[in-house]
């Protein structure tokens, strides 16, 4: 997959960076480094909160570099209501993943696109399903040790470490829950970018 013009991730996530690889893109990576917090304050649902944070990653960096078009992307897990973002330490993670053992939740991930110089845009939200089984403290307690759940958004991975094992079942977009919902990205280049995007 080629884009004729420079192509920005704005964001620092390795597992996107890997994603955006694989699909064979040319890229370079300008975190947006925005703040977070401010939206999760106001009355908006976690989808809207997944768009908006999406979409001001991708305007910052568009603004800085208006000749590339950038990708802006967020995850947010949400359980009974609830944001659960990346945990501050060891006993948080351990407490995010006793709330999910044996229960439901939905993956957020907003996926925007700016091109300044055209004046374009283009935004999605995935939804995903996600089911976990039960955990044991102890399972739980070894995988935190890995510490592998301290990175991550609801404090596990599914796709690069013993998170994976915890995953009885998705309903959605396994790509979405990884953090770039490859499906929703290439329709969004193709409805609104397909002059500069080609396969």
């Amino acid at each position: 997959m080629q884009i004729s013009v420079p192509f920005i991730l704005a964001s620092g996530s390795p597992r996107r960076r890997l994603l955006l690889r694989q699909l064979g893109f040319s890229f370079s990576v300008m975190p947006a480094n925005i703040d977070e917090s401010a939206l999760q304050t106001r009355s908006l649902t976690p989808p809207e909160i997944a768009r908006q944070l999406a979409i001001r990653k991708a305007q910052t960096v568009s603004r800085r570099r208006r000749s590339a078009l950038v990708l802006g992307a967020d995850t947010l897990v949400v359980h009974k209501g609830r944001i659960l973002g990346k945990p501050a330490d060891a006993n948080e993670a351990k407490g995010i993943l006793r709330r999910l053992s044996g229960s439901e939740h939905t993956v957020y991930t907003g996926i925007a696109l700016e091109h300044a110089a055209s004046d374009r845009a283009a935004d999605a939200v995935i939804s995903t399903e996600v089911t976990f089984g039960m955990l044991s403290d102890r399972e739980i307690a070894h995988y935190v040790a890995t510490g592998g759940p301290l990175d991550k958004a609801g404090a596990y991975g599914i796709q690069d470490d013993l998170g994976a094992i915890f995953i009885r079942k998705i309903d959605g977009d396994y790509y979405a829950v990884v953090g770039l919902p490859i499906r929703g990205l290439y329709r969004l280049l193709m409805s609104e970018f397909s002059d500069v995007f080609t396969l």
